[in-house]
């Protein structure tokens, strides 16, 4: 496999900080990380995007997340390993990334679900998070990166 061109985040080198900080900004919304890893990973799997599968993969053990779990991700309604909460973000971050699945991209029982479980802040981090997931999956996706090889 060859990428098109590299990663237009690293092309437009003033694009990859201003990514970043989002992201960093998203951390500190309150959310544990584990989560923010597997919503990553959800959303990642769902677009197809390699190169994040990977590294979301690495991320989320360095997070201390547990094969097990990571195994599960693609699966997490038939399987018992999330908590109600990761399972909120998941299928937030599910809902998110299909926009145009439904009429209704976010239908508001997955929202309220989540806002059960998160306050206004982490319901914030959650949607930066897999807002920048989404912009990382589209950039690498469309210029075939190539996962394992790096920018």
């Amino acid at each position: 496999m060859q990428a098109r061109m590299p990663n237009p985040a690293v092309v437009i080198p003033e694009a990859m900080p201003a990514i970043l900080s989002v992201l960093k900004a998203a951390k500190k919304g309150g959310v544990p990380e584990k989560t923010l890893e597997l919503v990553h990973l959800r959303a990642s799997q769902i677009n197809g995007c390699g190169v994040c599968v990977d590294g979301g993969v690495r991320s989320a053990r360095k997070a201390g997340e547990s094969d097990e779990r990571l195994f599960a991700v693609a699966a997490w309604r038939e399987t018992p390993y999330f908590t109600d909460a990761e399972r909120a973000a998941l299928a937030l971050s599910e809902a998110a990334t299909r926009l145009s699945d439904r009429a209704e991209p976010v239908p508001d029982d997955i929202w309220d679900e989540a806002a059960r479980h998160y306050d206004e802040k982490q319901l914030a981090s959650l949607v930066l998070y897999i807002g920048v997931t989404n912009l990382f999956n589209r950039l690498n996706a469309t210029t075939k990166q190539v996962a394992g090889a790096g920018w």
